[in-house]
């Protein structure tokens, strides 16, 4: 894996850099410092937040830990790193630079944090992208983060190199290896917080280097889209079981997602309908690709398994007109995945900006560009049974479509979500997630 990164990385550092003088040159400067951000201390005491490095510095190297460090570029010259490295003995010090992309920067270590002033390589006009210190007043920026240049950035970040692509494997094997981890504590009988520790375990990463926080809900907390507790007291019954979880290598995020019945029951033959179309929807993930007109199908692929398995009693294309498969399925289809989990750009209209509004009714989605070579998003169609929604759609004029008694009865399960990251290219679409899977099996 190393020797391929080793290989791509060159062309990858030669595109960033593109991007970077296309962005500059709309801008009307001819320098760039990136920060990577500094250790912010929790209120009233001397413990810092997890650190998150800016994702605008890690596309340039694979450094994830590198707070108080800068990024320069200065168009046509070899990009600086300024790299902070304190002599320090109440923690481990950052090691030096190394492996198969230093030799691509002019490496600048300081001792201080404010030593980066006077290791600023000299510019006509400098700009800044970063979280802004008020110490960094004085230091030269003609601005920072104006969107004449951040916008062609985050616009070009959609599509991306072999070398992001080969990160991005790694990042699905690692977080595939968690959720087999955990698919197995789940058949064990664990509590929550038993199944967030065997995806820990299975990932090889602590909840810090994971791309986000885990959901890992038992029957009905899959309901909560975004639910955030591990509980610790096991349910009476393991009745389903929904994990939506990611690692990062060098930055770069994985985002999978996966529903487990305890049975094979009607709810198990639900997960295999809804995989089946969101298999269906894969396939779709080619260049010129609207997004907005995938997700509008994941609401017809939603439709279809209602009427299949009689929980309304409408052609799906009925309930898509009649807004019904919303109470149902009340998130986008997916987003743009990359240094970012929810990355930037989903919805720009092109590298100087504008915005590509979302369809009328669909508030949630994340995405709604047309799709093009390189392009990697998450394909995550969702059937839920939320009491807030059902209890809107029971007090509609569309009460009377719906088998009540059914859908209580699928109200402790919670909910479905398989999500899968996926390219776009033209020969076909790659899904790392399931290669990935395979590949561990």
């Amino acid at each position: 894996m190393s020797d391929v990164l080793a290989r791509d990385y060159p062309a990858h550092l030669k595109a960033v850099r593109h991007h970077f003088d296309a962005a500059m040159q709309a801008a009307g400067c001819d320098q760039v410092a990136v920060y990577a951000g500094a250790l912010h201390y929790q209120f009233l005491d001397d413990a810092p937040y997890p650190f998150k490095i800016n994702p605008q510095f890690k596309w340039w190297l694979p450094l994830t830990e590198a707070h108080d460090s800068f990024v320069v570029y200065t168009a046509g010259k070899k990009p600086v790193l300024i790299y902070f490295q304190p002599d320090d003995y109440w923690h481990v010090p950052p090691a030096p630079p190394a492996g198969y992309w230093v030799e691509h920067f002019d490496i600048r270590v300081i001792k201080e944090a404010a030593q980066a002033k006077d290791a600023l390589p000299p510019a006509g006009k400098r700009l800044f992208i970063g979280e802004w210190r008020e110490e960094f007043a004085g230091w030269g920026f003609a601005a920072a983060n104006p969107e004449a240049l951040l916008n062609p950035l985050h616009y070009a970040r959609a599509a991306k190199t072999l070398y992001e692509l080969g990160c991005m494997r790694h990042a699905s094997r690692s977080g595939v290896r968690g959720h087999v981890a955990a698919e197995k504590a789940f058949r064990a009988g664990a509590s929550e917080y038993e199944i967030h520790d065997a995806f820990v375990m299975g990932s090889g990463q602590t909840d810090d280097q994971h791309a986000y926080h885990a959901i890992v809900a038992l029957n009905e907390h899959a309901a909560t889209l975004h639910y955030q507790h591990w509980q610790h007291d096991k349910p009476a019954a393991h009745h389903s079981f929904l994990i939506d979880a990611g690692t990062q290598f060098h930055g770069y995020a994985s985002d999978i997602t996966r529903t487990y019945s305890g049975k094979p029951d009607e709810f198990q033959a639900l997960i295999d309908a809804m995989e089946q179309e969101q298999q269906a929807l894969v396939t779709q993930v080619k260049p010129g690709m609207d997004f907005k007109a995938l997700h509008i199908e994941t609401h017809h692929a939603v439709g279809r398994i209602l009427e299949k398995f009689n929980l309304v009693k409408l052609p799906a294309e009925a309930m898509v007109d009649a807004r019904i498969t919303s109470a149902f399925f009340p998130h986008g289809l997916g987003h743009l995945l990359g240094l970012q989990t929810h990355d930037v750009g989903g919805f720009q209209a092109g590298p100087a900006g504008g915005m590509i509004p979302r369809p009328d009714g669909h508030p949630f989605l994340r995405a709604t560009r047309v799709l093009e070579e390189g392009y990697v998003v998450t394909i995550e169609p969702g059937l839920y049974f939320i009491d807030a929604l059902l209890g809107e759609l029971k007090a509609s004029d569309n009460s009377r479509f719906v088998d009540w008694a059914k859908v209580d009865n699928f109200r402790k399960f919670g909910g479905i979500r398989i999500e899968d990251n996926v390219v776009a290219k033209a020969a076909g679409p790659e899904n790392m997630t399931r290669d990935a899977f395979k590949a561990i099996a």
